[in-house]
């Protein structure tokens, strides 16, 4: 597991940074545990003081806020390649938590070692920096995404997004990604009730350019739903040959 470690880190981090084979090399000895989780757990809270930060090896996470009445808001789906924490390395308490959708397989990575591995391969520490600066224009996007945008685009503009980030990282297959989000965790992610979802899940249907059920999103017409979610990929910073094949 620790090759499959190095090499998902260093294929994700080359998505938008230069890796000398010095930092390859730091990336290869990097102290770390493995993790299975099953779906719907719940492995860092908020509030938490966590000591190391995350790696997807498999599967997906959930980024969430958790109100006071028990209520979810999710941020940001989190796929294999991605640290969806690494923040934690600079704040001293959570203030969102973590949790699979659906089964996932999780690194967790010392904060010391990263810092040290920091100290000495400075141009490593820089592209963790930009995976965090990444992480943050996805926030950008979303606020705009369910603050500005009709229901219809909300939805397709997430499924966009979501499918793209797959095809750069190698993850989908075809026209077909394995999205095992629930209904419940979409209008939790975009701010619908279960009638809303079920009713713009069904105009999507209706244009053709998607279908969504049974935890797999499948792209019928990729250019007409990007056309309905308004989506541009331009804040992603997918440099992946993979990527732009999809336009």
């Amino acid at each position: 597991m620790v090759k499959k470690m190095q090499q998902i880190l260093v294929h994700s981090l080359r998505e938008h940074s230069r890796l000398s084979k010095e930092d390859i090399a730091e990336i290869s000895v990097l102290k770390h545990e493995v993790q299975e989780f099953e779906p719907d757990v719940d492995f860092i809270h908020q509030g938490d003081r966590p000591k190391a930060s995350t790696l997807v090896l498999a599967g997906m996470v959930g980024r969430y806020h958790l109100l006071p009445d028990g209520r979810r808001q999710y941020l940001a789906f989190h796929m294999a390649g991605d640290m969806p924490d690494a923040q934690a390395l600079f704040i001293e308490e959570m203030d969102h938590g973590l949790c699979t959708i659906g089964p996932a397989t999780v690194a967790f990575l010392p904060h010391k070692a990263l810092l040290n591995a920091f100290n000495r391969q400075p141009l490593f520490g820089l592209a963790i920096w930009r995976e965090t600066l990444l992480d943050a224009a996805i926030f950008r996007e979303a606020i705009t995404n369910n603050g500005a945008r009709t229901m219809i685009a909300r939805m397709a503009h997430l499924f966009c997004e979501l499918f793209y980030r797959a095809h750069a990282a190698r993850l989908s297959k075809g026209d077909e990604l394995d999205l095992p989000i629930s209904r419940i965790q979409l209008g939790e992610a975009l701010g619908m009730a279960s009638a809303t979802i079920h009713r713009t899940l069904g105009q999507l249907r209706k244009s053709k350019a998607m279908d969504f059920g049974d935890g797999k999103l499948t792209v019928r017409n990729w250019k007409r739903l990007t056309e309905l979610g308004e989506f541009n990929p331009r804040y992603l910073h997918v440099k992946s040959r993979a990527a732009l094949g999809v336009l």
